[in-house]
């Protein structure tokens, strides 16, 4: 039965208004009778069911190497166990689109470990960083969606990697693919001071019975998702295809308010609520209703119209509901109210009290970059310090949790002997970046290492923050790091330089955010930077915003009334 239906507060701030566009019949939806392939990812996915190529790996590519590998496999069903084949060194980023796939390809792999929820044991770490060390060349990366990702991976080497993972409990299944990925859990869940409900035993239900699942395993792209019980909403749930975030029902108690249609890259838009109340119980079977009706309904001709964002945008949110409860769950859903907009930041750099009377410690990484000995270190002091328990973040942060007060200055000075900082008020908090054209192929320009220099360069010039400002690079349109709900949003591409020649630089986006400046800011009309110049231009951002700022006004609020002269 419908309970009452509360009073909602106030909308969230939306950069613009959700697009409404007329579609017609033929859009690949399965629901409607179209079920012929109508792109070559499509027919990959009809030829052969992409979780199979597992035993073809297993038995046929790993023993013939590289070369042996079937083309559809390496550019399609590969992506399903977590395998990419990484960008072939030495070609620039004017190449880029102009270039076949298999002119991009090096004959080594990236491999992401899925983490469901972020959740790791020391064991568990150190087995990654172990294998980073032996087949990775050290390479590890802290990914914002809360994974591991290896790089100069052998094919030949996959299966032992498999065996080592699977022996501790991780895997590399649907890490990557048109299925649904690694689901981003609260980082503090079961042990934050305000945490109004613990997601994980919904994140583990939804792991333990639909991840690997054949039924859900050809979807029209990937299919995001996340999940969190705590007041500052620690897992962006508006960029996801589906979130749960925790609210207090005032008649059911605790539970999760459900959003839909979140994502970014070059189309943005922010999650929806259908205004539902979900039980802790029955996130799981919620989840699997609008997986099922992605999977059905949403559009597989166009491979850029395929997320589940342009259904939620067509049909809007009431008829999103209704199709949801009528076709799969076959009940009416519980109306809800809406969960109060975060005050805080979620990223959780710094030392906190646990509602147990522990302390957790959140680390920094250099815009996620790590390395394989790094990692098996930090499950060392985490040892030595008490704690068998790691998290990782959509920050690209790491997280030590359950550690006596006595222990939080010695742990804190051994990380920073690696390059993890617990420093609340530096630039490395701040900064994050997705691969780049180090390794990726659709990057255009190089951004891990410029992180690195830039936050080094920041924290020279400018040193410590009271209010942190993010700034998010990107070396491609895509946005894997995010750039349109950052403070200072960074798109990857190639601009001209001094003598007008084409350079590594970057489209500026600022004031974007998420909770409570949650929108996509502004983009200055043809206003770029290049390389060499952005360190310049961010300090030059900084020493305004902190000039001009009123009391107690955020970046973002700033931004919004700044004049553009000032921005540019």
């Amino acid at each position: 039965m419908t309970a009452q239906t509360t009073p909602q507060p106030a909308a969230r701030p939306t950069a613009a208004p959700r697009p409404k566009t007329r579609r017609t019949k033929g859009e690949g939806q399965w629901a409607l009778g179209y079920r012929e392939p109508l792109n070559a990812n499509e027919q990959a996915k009809k030829d052969d069911p992409a979780l199979n190529v597992r035993a073809r790996i297993e038995n046929i590519y790993a023993h013939r190497g590289f070369d042996s590998i079937d083309p559809s496999d390496l550019r399609n069903r590969f992506r399903w166990w977590g395998l990419y084949t990484q960008r072939k060194p030495g070609i620039d980023g004017g190449k880029t689109a102009t270039l076949e796939p298999y002119e991009l390809d090096d004959k080594y792999f990236m491999l992401r470990v899925r983490i469901d929820g972020g959740a790791l044991t020391t064991e568990q770490l150190r087995v990654i960083g172990q294998i980073s060390v032996d087949f990775a060349r050290g390479t590890a990366d802290v990914t914002d969606r809360q994974n591991v990702q290896l790089h100069w991976i052998r094919v030949e080497d996959v299966p032992e990697i498999w065996r080592r993972l699977e022996a501790v409990g991780l895997s590399t299944t649907e890490a990557c693919g048109d299925c649904p990925r690694v689901i981003l859990g609260s980082p503090v869940a079961g042990i934050a001071a305000d945490e109004i409900i613990d997601p994980t035993p919904a994140i583990r239900d939804i792991a333990e019975r639909y991840i690997g699942d054949p039924q859900f395993a050809n979807l029209p792209r990937k299919f995001k998702t996340a999940i969190t019980g705590v007041p500052s909403q620690d897992v962006v749930p508006e960029v996801n295809d589906i979130a749960f975030v925790g609210v207090v029902h005032p008649e059911h108690g605790p539970g999760f308010d459900l959003w839909v249609g979140g994502g970014l890259s070059t189309n943005p838009m922010l999650a929806v609520r259908l205004s539902a109340w979900v039980p802790r119980e029955e996130v799981a079977d919620v989840w699997a209703g609008v997986c099922g009706l992605f999977r059905d309904y949403g559009y597989r001709r166009l491979r850029t119209k395929a997320r589940i964002k342009f259904l939620v945008a067509d049909w809007g949110p009431e008829k999103f509901r209704q199709v949801l409860e009528t076709e799969y769950l076959h009940r009416t859903l519980v109306d809800g109210p809406a969960p109060a907009v975060p005050t805080v930041s979620g990223d959780h750099v710094g030392v906190h009290q646990q509602q147990d009377g522990r302390w957790f410690v959140g680390l920094a990484t250099a815009a996620g970059r790590t390395n394989g000995a790094n990692l098996v270190r930090l499950a060392e002091i985490a040892e030595a310090h008490g704690s068998s328990r790691i998290r990782t973040t959509p920050m690209q942060k790491l997280l030590v949790l359950d550690l006596e007060e006595s222990q939080l200055d010695s742990l804190q000075a051994a990380c920073e002997e690696i390059g993890l900082s617990a420093r609340p008020d530096g630039w490395r908090r701040s900064v994050m970046a997705c691969t780049g054209i180090e390794f990726c192929k659709l990057a255009i320009v190089e951004t891990k290492a410029r992180a690195v220099r830039l936050v080094e360069d920041l924290e020279t010039r400018l040193g410590a923050l009271d209010s942190p400002i993010t700034v998010h690079l990107n070396g491609c349109p895509n946005s894997c790091a995010r750039i349109q709900v950052a403070d200072i949003g960074l798109k990857g591409q190639l601009v001209p330089g001094p003598d007008g020649r084409q350079v590594e630089g970057f489209q500026v986006h600022l004031g974007g955010g998420l909770g409570l400046d949650a929108g996509f800011g502004r983009k200055l009309r043809g206003h770029k930077v290049t390389a060499d110049e952005l360190a310049d231009y961010v300090e030059r951002l900084a020493k305004a915003f902190v000039a001009e700022r009123s009391e107690g006004e955020r970046f973002a609020q700033w931004v919004a009334r700044a004049d553009e002269s000032v921005l540019v």
